[in-house]
């Protein structure tokens, strides 16, 4: 049987067959992974469509239209071969001949498709399948790991029965398109499959994690090319010993070589790498780079800056931080005060909490305050509803657990959809200062940056104190600079004395 490039979506006209999982004169299982094909909008992996013995006929890194020739598999090999282990008919039956009579087909089909998520998302990838083809599932189990350009989330089955997969792992699906079927049954499960069946089952298992074990799932594969990890250093915990992208996450620390005393006599001339590495960009960051490069060209933004001195805060902290944290089970962090100061301020200055759309301006009672996060896989920013109304224990609570599940990439859709005000905080980061960028429709962001003692001219002596520079990037279309100055000299005013936070004045 001859294996071509087959169709992948519209407008996609070429690939690259990017990495040979199997080597020339390999033996294949049906379905089983073969090779990496990447175009320009996904990398998935090619599955064999029959058994058999492989005949390579493209070359890694070869350039290929759609319908071309990858390679040969000769399904007469595994006759030869089963001859030696065990009967060919037990080995080929399908799982839906293995079943009891207790569980049996009714007909019907269940077509399960891309379902709607959410605003503005139109297309989707399958980051990984948790059952296989020709599985038995039941309704609502978790068949799937789907994958938007905001977020990860799972699919449930939508009927019982034998599953059929139609897309692959790493397949870039459009709303609406389908992703497998569903063979519906009645009756029990199936039951326990005989001794020979086990036997050819567990045959299969072995050949599938032979083939897995220390083989990087494409998440995983990605992570460590970025650390620069060999896969072969990286023990495997998934199915058949395969690599995933906890176990990716994790090699850091394991990665690292030990700091030895160099031995003078062994010291060899210094040799400097030339090498490049190309990858492709994530659909979370091709989508965040759109999004901004159209607030720049979209809004008239500026920026204004102002400084502010943080020692009445951190004083503040110092003394109170153990008995808060005693009460109410988390820190006493800076969000806190930032987020309280700028829910005052929004409502003295309600354009600034305002957004755009077409010719009519938004104006929000409410301020659903957006928190920059740094995620695995980039920037996310989720959103802390009516921050207005939180006190100091609760809003903290909240930026822990936003950003927790930011890191874990657990958020869902409405945690970070809407927002009407971003704070975000380069200062963890040790930025000093910097101009940040709109978050759209929304009309401005504050920008937090690193403290830093620096001399401070009061009452005519040189004072030493902890600083931290402050940035209001903004629309002008809609705040004026009147407005987005004395916003920010609001700001300043209120976390200077946190007296006035507490009685908002």
């Amino acid at each position: 049987m001859e294996i071509r490039v087959p169709e992948i979506g519209e407008s996609i006209t070429e690939v690259t067959l990017s990495a040979w999982l199997k080597k020339d004169g390999d033996m294949v299982e049906m379905d089983e992974e073969i090779c990496e094909l990447e175009s320009d909008k996904a990398t998935f992996e090619l599955p064999a469509e029959v058994a058999g013995k492989l005949v390579i006929k493209a070359e890694e890194g070869a350039e290929l239209a759609i319908g071309d020739l990858i390679c040969e598999i000769h399904p007469s090999a595994v006759a030869e071969k089963a001859a030696d282990t065990a009967p060919p008919a037990e080995v080929n039956e399908t799982p839906s001949n293995l079943s009891s009579d207790s569980s049996k087909k009714t007909g019907e089909v269940v077509e399960m498709i891309v379902p709607e998520i959410g605003e503005s998302i139109t297309e989707v990838s399958i980051a990984a399948w948790l059952k296989s083809e020709g599985d038995y599932v039941v309704l609502d189990e978790i068949i799937a790991e789907i994958e938007s350009d905001k977020a990860t989330f799972e699919l449930p089955a939508e009927g019982k029965g034998i599953l059929r997969l139609v897309a692959n792992e790493g397949d870039t699906l459009q709303i609406g398109d389908t992703l497998c079927k569903i063979e519906v049954t009645e009756g029990p499960a199936p039951a326990e499959d005989s001794a020979a069946e086990k036997t050819a089952t567990s045959l299969a298992t072995a050949d599938k994690a032979n083939y897995a074990s220390g083989h990087p799932s494409l998440a995983a594969g990605k992570i460590l090319d970025e650390k620069g990890i060999d896969p072969g250093k990286v023990t495997g915990t998934g199915v058949g010993g395969r690599i995933t992208k906890e176990d990716a996450m994790k090699a850091e620390s394991a990665a690292k070589p030990k700091e030895l005393t160099p031995d003078v006599s062994k010291v060899q001339t210094r040799a400097f790498s030339r090498e490049e590495r190309r990858e492709k960009m994530s659909r979370l960051r091709k989508t965040v780079a759109r999004r901004l490069v159209a607030v720049k060209n979209e809004t008239a933004m500026l920026t204004t800056f102002n400084e502010v001195n943080m020692k009445p805060i951190m004083d503040l902290r110092k003394k109170y931080k153990e008995s808060f944290k005693e009460k109410y089970g988390v820190g006493l962090g800076f969000m806190s005060f930032f987020i309280k100061a700028c829910c005052i301020a929004l409502k003295e200055w309600p354009a600034v909490n305002a957004s755009l759309d077409g010719d009519d301006l938004i104006y929000h009672d409410f301020v659903d305050i957006s928190i920059a996060v740094s995620a695995p896989k980039g920037l996310v920013v989720p959103v802390i509803r009516n921050a207005e109304s939180l006190n100091f224990h609760e809003i903290e609570s909240e930026v822990i657990r936003l950003a927790t599940k930011a890191r874990e990439n657990k958020l869902s859709i409405p945690e970070m959809t809407g927002g009407t005000f971003t704070i975000t905080n380069g200062g963890v980061f040790g930025s000093m200062l910097s101009t940040p960028i709109i978050n759209a429709p929304q009309s401005a962001i504050l920008g937090m940056h690193n403290i830093v003692e620096r001399p401070v001219a009061e009452n005519g002596e040189v004072t030493v104190k902890p600083v931290m520079f402050l940035a209001l990037s903004y629309d002008h279309r809609i705040i004026d600079g009147r407005e987005s100055v004395s916003f920010l000299v609001r700001t300043k005013q209120l976390l200077e004395d946190p007296a006035r936070l507490m009685l908002e004045i």
